[in-house]
């Protein structure tokens, strides 16, 4: 899609260019000039602005209690990986 810069101020994005970029309204972009190519990248939200405070708490008393574990290895290869396995899995 081609436009026509209106003034010295202001570039439009075409909202269907927006659209399938997937920028919504009052979300914050970046933009990046390089050898005059201007990127506009729509900024991501943080991890913890996805889940509601609830989730969160939920999601945090999980990753503390994975954190304690247990863990096994780790191993020089793969195959020192794959015979921990068998003999954890009875032989499996």
């Amino acid at each position: 899609m081609t436009v026509t810069v209106k003034s010295k101020d202001a570039l439009v994005v075409p909202r269907a260019v927006q659209r399938k970029a997937g920028v919504k309204v009052g979300q914050r972009v970046k933009f990046k000039v390089s050898g005059g190519i201007i990127s506009i990248i729509p900024d991501l939200p943080a991890a913890d602005d996805e889940y509601t405070p609830a989730q969160r708490r939920v999601i945090d008393a999980r990753l503390t209690e994975a954190r304690k574990g247990p863990y096994y290895g780790p191993f020089d290869t793969a195959e020192g990986a794959i015979n921990f396995l068998r003999e954890e899995g009875n032989g499996l």
